[in-house]
């Protein structure tokens, strides 16, 4: 008898099946009981009847929320039921007795539910939600790799900053210090050289003490870089991404949208071309829209999430002023107030999902802005070293993975979008 998934019951009518799961919730009608299972791929709904098997009628009354089980019985097309087949039981085995589940149907607060996330992973939102992400990160690798894209693992552990260093966390390295990755550019653009067109994928830092919904302390970046390439690639390759992405989610997790109740039809808008304004002109549209903002100073959360409430797609805001960004950026031609930036803002008010720049390849020019921004030239020795053999143009992005799934999910928060989500007051479980 097989062993199937639930995801794959369509394929076996009228076949006897094993499934293994777990009891999402059951009821009694007289001598019938209807048994919800799940087994991470979907649910279904079992039916045991007490004349078709008195062991398996008996052995549920046992089962309460989240217990074990392994059911067999034929599968029938039942359009009423979960996902559109049912089980007709002839056994079951309960594999252990779940005590009294802490999440029941009722409101819980925030703080509990964050503080059970590990069982909180069951509920079908949830669920929902993860499995989206784990399609966007498989559709970037692969949209990456179809343009001959190589992926390249950078260091957790670095002798230094990439972004600043106010937001670094610290630690001792055997006898010397060093500090958890804020990004894995720095490292990136050193495989460029090597490949020509590279990507990371993992885990980043940074100790912001921020508690807005769009900030963890650890969250996952997807960071591409390109060898003779300037700011016009990063628009086109980001542009190709980011559609490509959601296009996948809209072609394989419809049911995961709809668990959510995510308004479809605003996804579907995400084609090419996106838009794009100037850093001047996103300054002129929030002052007319009420904000105090001088020129030179970065975007802050409120104003990214007005200036994207009015998109109906995502929008390229680019040549930021320099003492806004990092050092690594390459000067706009003609001055040195602004360099080759840009962001790309996600509509519906949800704001920056990617950054990216053209790098400073000049040896000269990017020794200066290291010692601007007063950081430890020693630690960036090997960092210029590209510059003295064989610098050419480059650029790169990054692309905030919970920040874009939250958005494609319609998620208020991105702690619902990484699994144990870390915050400066949340370090369990």
């Amino acid at each position: 008898m097989a062993w199937i998934y639930i995801e794959d019951a369509g394929r076996h009518v009228g076949e006897k099946v094993t499934l293994k799961g777990w009891v999402q919730r059951l009821r009694s009608s007289g001598k019938i009981k209807f048994l919800i299972a799940r087994d991470g791929t979907g649910v279904m709904q079992c039916v045991i009847a007490k004349q078709d098997s008195e062991q398996a009628f008996q052995e549920a009354d046992a089962l309460t929320q989240e217990s074990s089980v392994i059911v067999e019985g034929v599968v029938r097309k039942e359009e009423r039921a979960p996902g559109g087949f049912e089980l007709t039981v002839s056994r079951l085995q309960a594999v252990s007795i779940a005590e009294n589940y802490p999440i029941t149907p009722k409101e819980h607060g925030v703080d509990f539910l964050l503080r059970n996330r590990h069982l909180w992973l069951r509920s079908s939102r949830q669920h929902a939600v993860l499995r989206i992400r784990a399609e966007v990160m498989k559709a970037c690798r692969d949209y990456l790799d179809g343009l001959g894209f190589i992926e390249v693992s950078a260091p957790i552990f670095t002798p230094s900053a990439s972004e600043g260093t106010t937001t670094l966390f610290e630690t001792k390295y055997f006898d010397e210090t060093a500090y958890l990755s804020q990004s894995g550019q720095l490292y990136n653009e050193a495989a460029a050289m090597a490949f020509g067109r590279v990507y990371c994928f993992g885990p980043t830092f940074r100790a912001e003490k921020s508690k807005t919904r769009r900030h963890l302390t650890e969250f996952w970046m997807l960071e591409p870089e390109m060898a003779y390439a300037d700011l016009e690639t990063v628009f086109e390759v980001s542009e190709g991404l980011v559609t490509a992405v959601v296009e996948r989610v809209l072609e394989r997790r419809v049911r995961e949208l709809e668990v959510l109740g995510r308004d479809v039809s605003l996804l579907e808008r995400v084609t090419p071309p996106f838009g794009r304004m100037s850093y001047d002109e996103a300054v002129e549209r929030l002052r007319a829209g009420g904000f105090d903002i001088e020129w030179g100073r970065d975007l802050g959360a409120e104003e990214e999430t007005f200036l994207s409430e009015s998109f109906e797609k995502p929008t390229f805001i680019h040549d930021y002023p320099a003492e806004a960004k990092s050092f690594y950026m390459e000067p706009t031609p003609g001055g040195d107030k602004t360099v080759r930036c840009t962001d790309l803002i996600a509509p519906e008010g949800v704001g920056e999902i990617i950054g990216g720049s053209e790098r400073i390849s000049d040896l000269a020019l990017l020794e200066k802005r290291i010692d601007d921004h007063g950081l430890p030239r020693g630690a960036f020795e090997w960092y210029l070293d590209l510059r003295r053999y064989g610098s050419v143009p480059h650029a790169g992005f990054g692309l905030g993975l919970e920040r874009t799934v939250a958005w494609i999910c319609g998620i208020k928060h991105i702690r619902e979008a990484i699994p144990f989500p870390r915050t400066i007051y949340r370090v369990y479980p």
